[in-house]
């Protein structure tokens, strides 16, 4: 670990941005966004390899097409094309349906691997959302009331609706899952400022990568407002409204009897939303005395560039034991995000999860980490864009460890083919040349 900070001092290098150096590098950030126009990178783990994450890809998946599922609570727009688009608006309602995103231009299958498997590709690999279809609505989740037998309980008419739309829901990904030989679900949930074609672009980017597997669903909140601050702070609360419509997302994913298991995967802004979800529906698990990692089909959890207070963590995630309830709980960190160091300054914060050190946590509770293995951190000690807030997608070394802790579900370690450099306890290095590191 290259630096070591204690939670007894009132400040660090992550806090001291003046305020005209805060804005200056929150405007950059708020500009230039989190886009992904072009293929990311050939994963390390491929480029030299023999191993082929293509070969057994169904027919079916074989093309330059990538098929994601979505969830959103995004208020639905016509673009000038007249085609269906979704903005930055709320809406009280849940929709699902199915987006497409097309790599290169008309390129065979065949080139589309070999491209995929090379650190030195022949043609530039544009992305492009190309298609977009909304298969089913729900009602409102601001549900009315009515009078029965004296009583005031909850529309039945808009119940039964809502109970059609899951089961639309549901139905849509049991035919999917009936093509796929892992009936597992992987759902990435976006930072701020991402459009949802921002998010559709790092979704199909990864699922390709991981050799498509299992099913890809993305969801996507109302992010993405124009503005400096008041975009972010518009951001932050739509994270807040989105909670309600993640946390019954995740629960009729989980009632559908196809699913063996859901491995959410969340980044940025998005890390609070997945987290905050996954505590509420914690807490109404252990209330009704049911053990929630299995109620919820739940597998392992990432968190990426965690925008998340650590005080807030210690209470809300912590306290309630959350972070025991994935089968493996995966957290990315770099000390050169410098979106995560911003968001640092702006709600001045004591840390980060996005940039957590050792010297954050007493030798009381690196003890009680020592007892959790399936939990460890990933300190991406690799300089990537100026930014640096995207790594777990744009570093080819970070993306090759992310394919193998979702789609193979491996603790670090050489013994467990994720080599990793040991640092302390669940602290893990990880620099360019990842998967070969030198002793």
């Amino acid at each position: 670990m290259r630096r070591v900070i204690s939670t007894t001092g009132t400040c660090d290098h992550r806090s001291r941005l003046d305020t005209a150096t805060g804005f200056v590098l929150l405007g950059i950030l708020l500009l230039a966004g989190c886009r992904g126009p072009q293929l990311a990178a050939t994963p390390n783990l491929y480029v030299g390899s023999p191993e082929n994450p293509f070969a057994d890809v169904p027919p079916f998946l074989q093309s330059s097409e990538v098929q994601l599922y979505y969830l959103t609570d995004r208020r639905p727009i016509e673009g000038r094309d007249g085609k269906l688009r979704y903005g930055f608006g709320r809406s009280p309602s849940l929709a699902a349906g199915t987006c497409v995103v097309t790599i290169g231009d008309s390129l065979s299958w065949e080139t589309l691997v070999k491209e995929s498997r090379t650190n030195q590709r022949s043609r530039r690999l544009p992305l492009r959302v190309t298609e977009i279809t909304e298969v089913v609505r729900a009602p409102s989740s601001v549900e009315p009331f009515v009078e029965i037998d004296g009583r005031r309980v909850p529309d039945p008419a808009v119940l039964e609706e809502r109970a059609e739309t899951a089961r639309a829901i549901a139905h849509l990904l049991s035919e999917r899952l009936a093509l796929t030989a892992r009936k597992e679900l992987f759902i990435f949930i976006h930072g701020f400022n991402n459009t949802f074609e921002d998010a559709a672009y790092r979704m199909a980017q990864l699922w390709h990568f991981m050799g498509r597997v299992g099913v890809p669903i993305l969801y996507t909140w109302p992010a993405g407002h124009p503005g400096l601050l008041r975009g972010y702070t518009y951001d932050r609360e739509s994270g807040e409204f989105t909670v309600f419509h993640l946390r019954e997302a995740l629960r009729f994913l989980a009632d559908n009897e196809d699913v063996d298991k859901i491995h959410i995967i969340a980044h940025s802004r998005g890390t609070d939303v997945a987290m905050s979800a996954l505590r509420e529906l914690h807490l109404e698990c252990r209330a009704a005395g049911l053990d929630t990692r299995s109620s919820l089909k739940l597998g392992t959890v990432v968190l990426a560039a965690a925008d998340l207070d650590l005080e807030v963590v210690g209470l809300r995630i912590v306290a309630d034991g959350l972070h025991h309830v994935p089968e493996l709980l995966t957290i990315y960190l770099s000390e050169d995000d410098r979106a995560i160091g911003i968001a640092s300054w702006l709600f001045a914060s004591v840390g980060r999860l996005g940039q957590v050190t050792l010297g954050d946590f007493t030798a009381q509770q690196r003890e009680s980490m020592r007892l959790s293995p399936e939990i460890n951190f990933v300190d991406v000690e690799i300089t990537t864009d100026w930014l640096g807030h995207g790594y777990f997608i744009s570093n080819p070394a970070v993306l090759s460890d992310l394919i193998l802790v979702l789609r193979d579900g491996r603790l670090p370690g050489a013994e467990n083919g994720r080599p990793l450099r040991p640092i302390e306890g669940q602290f893990w290095g990880l620099d360019r040349n990842y998967p070969q590191f030198e002793q």
